[in-house]
């Protein structure tokens, strides 16, 4: 599996699992966890993406169960998100779902997930939503002091738009590392409107959540893109899933495709993405059957 540096001594895994869903999963045992990260870690993939907010605050809990006992802590480097106040578990009490980018609540938020996940440490904190009402100043200082402190060893964004992430780094001495948007073959617009030319500018990799599009990139049986899907699926040997996120590996920008799954199966196919090429006219044919338009 290949690795991706994203800043100072901290490398992700290529492909990412995202544990979103993980709460939704009908068999929550600590035992059944245990056996995703297994099936995760035999590939390679050893990034585990989570946010505070997941399960109704449910997953982080779930997934440090899961770590205890087990020495895997060294080998898995955990991304996590804050920023996002909904109603529910401990944030019962909010009137109104909201973004909260106080320093107060990043910095509590920090400390309930290292908790929650029983660690002393974050490879990589996000903040989870672009807020409207954030102090960048404030936000920025909050950051930079977790990095110092040692609770996280690298932070970035989420969701956010060019100008919000320049505004927040104007504010930090501390580089943001990543930025994590919707992306896939069904999620085109990054890579024209500016999100993708960013970060590309700023050296800075790509992460993609919902990679296959929610699944639909694997359930749509017609059409021009399924089709061709298919049949590189079948030149190689693989799914047409395999295919899709080999597109986005394909692309220069670096895109670490984070993969959200309960089921163990489609979890040990994550590495089948990687026997997939992809060259120039390729990535093109499969663009134009995405977005129903051949390039100008």
């Amino acid at each position: 599996m290949e690795r991706i540096g994203i800043t100072g001594d901290v490398e992700l895994s290529r492909i990412v699992y995202g544990m979103w869903r993980l709460a939704d999963d009908q068999d929550r045992s600590t035992a059944h966890i245990r056996s995703k990260i297994d099936a995760c870690l035999d590939q390679g993939v050893t990034t585990m993406d989570h946010a505070d907010i997941y399960g109704g605050y449910m997953v982080e809990e779930l997934f440090g169960n899961a770590l205890r006992g087990r020495g895997l802590r060294q080998r898995i480097e955990i991304v996590t998100k804050c920023g996002i106040v909904y109603p529910a578990g401990r944030h019962g009490a909010a009137k109104v779902k909201h973004y909260d980018t106080s320093a107060r609540h990043i910095t509590a938020s920090v400390d309930e997930s290292l908790r929650l996940m029983a660690t002393d440490y974050i490879d990589l904190l996000l903040i989870h939503r672009p807020d409207p009402f954030m102090d960048h100043v404030e936000t920025g200082a909050a950051l930079d002091a977790l990095v110092k402190d040692g609770k996280v060893r690298s932070v970035g964004v989420s969701n956010f738009r060019p100008w919000d992430q320049s505004l927040l780094q104007s504010a930090m001495s501390t580089r943001l590392a990543t930025n994590q948007i919707e992306l896939s073959l069904l999620a085109t617009a990054p890579f024209t409107n500016g999100d993708i030319a960013h970060l590309q500018q700023m050296s800075t990799p790509a992460m993609a959540w919902s990679p296959l599009a929610g699944g639909r990139l694997i359930t749509e049986s017609n059409g021009v893109l399924a089709e061709k899907l298919d049949r590189l699926g079948a030149e190689a040997g693989v799914d047409r899933a395999a295919v899709a996120i080999a597109w986005l590996l394909a692309h220069p920008a670096r895109i670490l495709p984070v993969l959200g799954t309960n089921s163990i199966d489609r979890i040990l196919r994550f590495s089948e993405a990687l026997a997939v090429r992809i060259d120039r006219q390729t990535w093109f044919d499969l663009y134009a059957a995405a977005t129903g338009n051949d390039v100008p």
